[in-house]
């Protein structure tokens, strides 16, 4: 019997969720289009026509390789984060809906900045936060921070595609040692940084461990190396009340809020994430 793109999406959905994937529905979603290489939009306009057979194979293909733990988000090679279309490939995390939380405090206190706002975005892999500053606030200046040469390049394939070009500079840097002297003058130091413990590794879901790039995700036998190094080395970048922000992983919270108020960071606070978790610490330097 003829499969329509419809159904097609159904049965593909439904095998997801037999695997126990739980955004079965949007992944569903992805799969289907970049297969028929269709926009949503165009999906479910089309949703009542037919599909080829070599459209179901390449489904089934597809679905085979997310079955297997290979993240859609590498499949398909972009993903979508605060609203923007990010490229997306192996040399990056994914960007994780765990992480608008901190894009968003740092939309905040770029705006609390004012005109003019320089913002770092230190470890930036996709560049997923900076860029979401820079849209949210158009009166700033960003620059996207990294050391791996694969997440510059897709850092400046998403300055492109999102038409950002003038106000965001991708540069090369490594967050461990203390900044060049042309990096000055901030007036937020936003980050992600690797925070799993080296030995957990090993103990990631198959599509973290398997797939994600270690280096984006190693932080160090307690997982803690990139903070105490940020918190310690970069606060010659930051203006006076210029600010830090954090994503912290589970538990990590009090250790990073220790090692902000150790280096002379004033104000800090930490805010909860959907989930109820502890996930962004942020501190300012006042003196």
């Amino acid at each position: 019997m003829a499969t329509t793109y419809n159904n097609l999406f159904l049965d593909t959905r439904a095998r997801l969720r037999k695997a126990g994937v739980e955004a079965a529905q949007l992944e569903a979603r992805e799969l289907v289009c970049y297969a028929a290489d269709k926009s949503r939009e165009q999906l479910y306009r089309d949703m009542s026509l037919y599909v080829s057979a070599q459209l179901e194979k390449r489904v089934d293909e597809l679905v085979q390789r997310r079955l297997a733990g290979e993240p859609v988000a590498y499949i398909i090679g972009e993903w979508e984060f605060y609203g923007l279309p990010l490229d997306i490939s192996r040399d990056v995390l994914i960007p994780r809906s765990d992480t608008e939380l901190l894009a968003q405090r740092a939309i905040q206190r770029a705006k609390e900045a004012g005109e003019g706002a320089r913002v770092l975005d230190l470890c930036a892999g996709s560049g997923c936060v900076g860029l979401a500053v820079a849209a949210q606030v158009p009166q700033c200046r960003v620059v996207l921070g990294e050391l791996s040469e694969g997440a510059l390049r897709i850092c400046k394939q998403n300055v492109r595609r999102n038409q950002l070009n003038a106000r965001v500079t991708c540069l090369s840097v490594n967050a461990l040692e203390p900044p060049a002297s042309s990096l000055w003058d901030f007036d937020v130091i936003v980050s992600n940084p690797p925070y799993i413990p080296t030995h957990e590794i090993q103990n990631l879901d198959v599509s973290v461990r398997d797939y994600e790039p270690h280096f984006a995700l190693d932080g160090g036998e307690d997982g803690l190396d990139f903070y105490r190094a940020i918190s310690a080395k970069w606060k010659p970048a930051l203006r006076l009340g210029g600010a830090l922000l954090f994503e912290v992983g589970i538990g990590q919270a009090p250790q990073v809020e220790d090692l902000l108020a150790q280096n002379g960071f004033e104000n800090i606070q930490t805010a909860q994430d959907d989930q109820g978790i502890w996930r962004v610490v942020e501190g300012t330097l006042n003196n």
